[in-house]
């Protein structure tokens, strides 16, 4: 058996930052800011991967349709540093251990946008939140 390997070292960073939203059977990549539409599902759930990494959340802003459930998937990849997914005009709250997946499942009945965040912090120090880890759900 032959072996290969790829030198990440010289990837390019833009590259290493991209995370991939899988939806309706296509694979694209998603940069910081580029909205996502969720389209609902034959079951009629929205669905979305949601990267939570050390102090942002990739994709950062989602667009859902008013009425219909919203089911995210919350991945953590930190090692240590444990976050959470906050929609506080919406109830949703939801703790995500380091390194670890769990998903969020509800359903907004208003228009509007509405921030999500991280409340987690170390003592003193700032707010994941005011580290920049945020985000936007719009619902249409």
């Amino acid at each position: 058996m032959r072996v290969t390997s790829i030198r990440i070292a010289s990837l390019p960073v833009a590259l290493l930052s991209c995370s991939l939203v899988i939806g309706g059977g296509a694979v694209r990549p998603v940069t910081a800011g580029e909205p996502v539409i969720l389209q609902p599902g034959a079951d009629g759930v929205q669905r979305a991967t949601l990267t939570l990494d050390s102090y942002s959340y990739s994709p950062d802003h989602l667009i859902v349709q008013a009425g219909k459930p919203v089911e995210l998937t919350l991945t953590s990849v930190t090692t240590i540093t444990p976050h959470n997914f906050i929609i506080k005009e919406l109830a949703v709250e939801q703790d995500v251990g380091a390194g670890k997946t769990v998903t969020v499942r509800f359903t907004p009945m208003q228009s509007g946008t509405f921030p999500f965040y991280c409340d987690k912090k170390l003592l003193f120090l700032p707010s994941h939140r005011e580290k920049g880890m945020e985000g936007r759900l719009e619902v249409r």
